[in-house]
């Protein structure tokens, strides 16, 4: 049986987008109370019943949203240019390669603004 498993966490950050015209409200300092879900993809193993294990997921993900939560993304490294596509990215490098399973990271900046990254 093929599945996708989403484990989802969430952050508050900061961020300016210097990419953006002069005078874009994106180019302006702002926060977003950031969503990220996570997906894994694959064959779950008939004797074992599951894919992967929840918590190992939540294990991978706690050091990512720990580096993001309460800080103006500007200044991470890697991030100058925070924009939903580049943080799909970032996230992916980060998890990648301790879930060899990973499928897609969704960032939704907004409640109807998301971007999802399956990775290059």
């Amino acid at each position: 049986m093929k599945v996708h498993l989403t484990k989802s966490f969430g952050f508050e950050a900061a961020h300016w987008l210097p990419t953006f015209p002069e005078g874009h409200k994106c180019r302006r300092l702002h926060g977003h109370s950031f969503r990220i879900d996570v997906i894994v993809a694959g064959d779950v193993p008939p004797e074992q019943g599951y894919l992967v294990d929840f918590g190992q997921l939540k294990a991978a993900i706690a050091p990512v949203e720990l580096q993001l939560d309460h800080y103006l993304l500007n200044e991470i490294p890697g991030l100058k240019n925070p924009t939903a596509e580049n943080l799909a990215r970032w996230i992916w490098d980060r998890l990648a390669p301790e879930l060899p399973l990973l499928h897609c990271v969704r960032v939704r900046e907004t409640c109807s603004s998301a971007c999802d990254y399956f990775g290059d």
